[in-house]
């Protein structure tokens, strides 16, 4: 099985190649480490937290960063069944909106995103799909 943590230079070219001025929809699909996989010398290696911990130590770095450049949570729901597909694949979904693909591409670059708050989200992610839609 491949597993997706980060997108593929190819597929990060097309997100950028985009148009960057409109309103765009993160679909986020997400399956979680039963316990996060943080790098020797991290403060929070070996010490027993799962993936759906890390992932919402992850939420609220990436919430506070996010809503400063005007992206807002669209959807999130519990889930209860897969209808279409194998069952078990993926632990969360939701939906993030942007005012537009800058603020997106400003959150990935903001200096206390790439140096707090993502190694959390690598820690908690064993695959995950990120769609984006137009607005």
């Amino acid at each position: 099985m491949t597993a997706y943590i980060d997108p593929s230079p190819d597929n990060w070219q097309s997100f950028k190649n985009l148009p960057r001025d409109r309103p765009i929809h993160m679909l986020n699909l997400i399956k979680f480490h039963e316990v996060a996989q943080y790098p020797a010398g991290h403060p929070d290696h070996g010490k027993g937290i799962t993936g759906r911990e890390a992932y919402a130590v992850y939420a609220r770095g990436f919430r506070s960063v996010a809503e400063q450049l005007g992206a807002k949570m669209v959807w999130q729901g519990e889930l209860e069944c897969v209808v279409t597909g194998p069952d078990g694949e993926w632990d969360e979904g939701f939906v993030m909106g942007y005012p537009n693909s800058t603020a997106f591409l400003a959150m990935v670059t903001d200096p206390a995103y790439k140096s707090d708050v993502v190694a959390h989200r690598t820690a908690a992610v064993k695959d995950s799909r990120l769609i984006r839609f137009a607005g």
